[in-house]
């Protein structure tokens, strides 16, 4: 048995006061529908209070209906909203805007900004609304529209560039952390498919520290979107190390980096975006434990406060604030969209009293100061509009029936770190290097030597969340290459493809529900698809406390069946290379 420390003994019990389970009423579909509706009133409180007291500063001023530039002087706030309008089906506002940003935004100012914020606030709203404006299948193409964001994103692009000529390829300009240097990949890697320009990363390692957080999302969605495997193989290896050294069930714990050595317990509210990379990863159950025990958090305050100590249950000094951050808010939404427990609709629905009742303020939403006393402060972030409410929005027009762009849509989406809706479009997904679950396009008409029935849903209610393919595939599939030969294919179908080997490189496989007939299958190395968006934990499932091998030399073995990879210890990603001797 593996000796903890007694303060990892005191989390390890306290976690049980913190799961519980809210008794409240459970959302009916009507009060749904209600709570979408007051969401979107709260989306267009703000949007027009920025709109007639801060435009074109970058953000709003909410107590003092002030404006004041924050980032570099681009209209920050309307950029980082137009996608929510395109989601909402404003096309009024959403073409007004899309027309003002093409005329009248220019980068050619000396201005210093960070590179990150700027990507992922400018670059990815610029970006996503190209997407959108320019593709008649969105249902929100602007006929007049000729490509001017693009070219923006292309102009942008090319004045951040030169922040990456460093010795590590991890750009200057503000950069201080992984999350920084990391989570410029989406964004980047849209934009060179989108204008052929190619983009390599010379350092893909990740660090520690309480700035990674992003990093491992754009890792596991980047090879969702882009299909490089690269970037799968090092999500693997840095989640299974995160969750080795520094879960601790259901918390997450800082440790030093060599040593595994814990370094203080406490929960930061960054940490909350962890449950809904779970859920895309397909790793539901410690999801939605760590999910409860972050709510409890909100529930204690009415808001998540910036850092929370475990050891002291209180809120942690100097980190007492809570600047309207969706992070919480968007492992609700994917919560429910895997499980559709209605948990996360009363969890949803308290964040939106929280927000009604205590930020709310004149002409838009306030920061939380102190969230033992919800202290207003005067300034609203532009994420507040661009992720906090469109992922509350999400939820509960997915609990009401959905109809918007991301359920019923005509792509796989996939959200930045900034909330941005990246499609994945043929163009994006490229045909010849990516053929995954999640949406990329495939070259078929094939005959499969074996299938599975499917178990997910396919009634006329199903969507993005659930519906497995487009075109004319059928909803058995079996994605597990080792069942498949390449054949000679031709047309376009979404989602499967043949020859796919993720499983055999990986140890994972994507496969439905096996039927009867198919009772011999072992199921125990297969990751099973049900109604979350991909599998790409390594399988057998890890047991967390589990020793690595250091004995296994992996480094030119192919396994033979799904569920069978050993990653060499020797090239643990750098951000969470520890001992792999090493016990608590």
């Amino acid at each position: 048995m593996k000796h903890r420390s007694p303060l990892l003994l005191s989390i390890l019990i306290l976690s049980d006061i913190f799961i519980c389970r809210n008794l409240a009423e459970s959302v009916t579909r009507e009060e749904a529908k209600q709570l979408r509706d007051e969401v979107r009133e709260m989306f267009y409180h703000a949007f027009h209070g920025y709109m007639e007291h801060a435009f074109p500063l970058d953000e709003l001023k909410p107590l003092s209906c002030e404006g004041e530039d924050t980032l570099g002087g681009y209209a920050l706030t309307l950029i980082d909203s137009l996608d929510m309008l395109a989601l909402l089906g404003d096309r009024e506002r959403f073409t007004e805007s899309v027309e003002w940003i093409g005329k009248n935004l220019r980068f050619d100012i000396n201005k210093t900004v960070s590179v990150f914020e700027t990507t992922i606030r400018i670059l990815g709203g610029l970006l996503s609304a190209h997407l959108i404006a320019s593709d008649y299948s969105t249902g929100m193409k602007i006929p007049s529209y000729d490509d001017e964001l693009l070219h923006l994103s292309e102009d942008l692009a090319r004045r951040l560039l030169p922040a990456f000529d460093t010795p590590t390829g991890v750009p200057f300009g503000s950069v201080t952390s992984t999350a920084g240097g990391g989570t410029l990949t989406l964004e980047f890697g849209v934009l060179s498919r989108l204008t052929n320009n190619p983009s390599e990363w010379t350092q893909k390692d990740a660090g520690i520290g309480t700035s990674i957080d992003s990093f491992y999302e754009y890792l596991l969605k980047a090879y969702l979107l882009f299909g490089d495997e690269e970037f799968l193989f090092i999500f693997q290896e840095a989640y299974e190390a995160a969750m080795r050294y520094l879960y601790t069930d259901p918390w997450y714990v800082e440790v030093n980096m060599n040593s595994a050595a814990l370094v203080w317990p406490l929960f930061n509210s960054l940490q909350a975006f962890w449950p809904g990379l779970q859920v895309l990863a397909g790793d539901i159950d410690p999801a939605i434990r760590t999910h409860a025990a972050f709510f409890s958090v909100w529930k204690r305050y009415g808001f998540t406060p910036e850092g929370f100590n475990l050891a002291t249950l209180s809120v942690q000094h100097g980190q007492k604030s809570y600047p309207l951050r969706p992070e919480l808010i968007e492992s609700t939404y994917w919560l429910y969209k895997a499980t559709r427990d209605p948990r996360y609709l009363d969890a949803g629905r308290d964040m939106v009293a929280s927000l009604q009742y205590g930020a709310r303020c004149t002409c838009g939403y306030c920061h939380i100061s102190d969230v033992e006393f919800h202290k207003q402060e005067d300034h609203m972030e532009s994420f507040f509009l661009a992720e906090t409410v469109k992922y509350l929005w999400l939820l509960f027009d997915l609990a009401a029936g959905p109809d918007n762009l991301v359920e019923n849509g005509p792509y796989k989406y996939l959200f930045s770190t900034e909330g941005h809706l990246l499609p994945a479009t043929p163009q994006i997904s490229l045909v010849h290097e990516h053929c995954s679950y999640f949406g990329a396009y495939c070259i078929s008409n094939h005959s499969r030597q074996k299938s599975y029935t499917s178990d997910i849903s396919m009634d006329s209610h199903e969507t993005n969340s659930t519906r497995l393919c487009r075109g004319p595939v059928s909803s058995s599939f079996v994605l597990d290459s080792s069942s498949q030969k390449s054949t000679s294919v031709s047309g376009l179908i979404k989602g499967v493809c043949p020859g796919l080997t993720h499983g055999q490189k990986f140890g994972i496989s994507y496969v439905a529900s096996p039927t009867d007939n198919d009772a011999s299958s072992n199921e125990s190395e297969t990751a099973v698809v049900q109604n979350h968006p991909v599998v790409v934990v390594a399988s057998p499932a890890p047991q967390y406390q589990k020793e690595v091998q250091n004995d296994r030399d992996t480094n030119d073995k192919e396994p033979s069946e799904a569920g069978s990879r050993e990653s060499p210890t020797s090239k643990s990603v750098e951000g969470l290379a520890v001992d792999q001797t090493f016990e608590r």
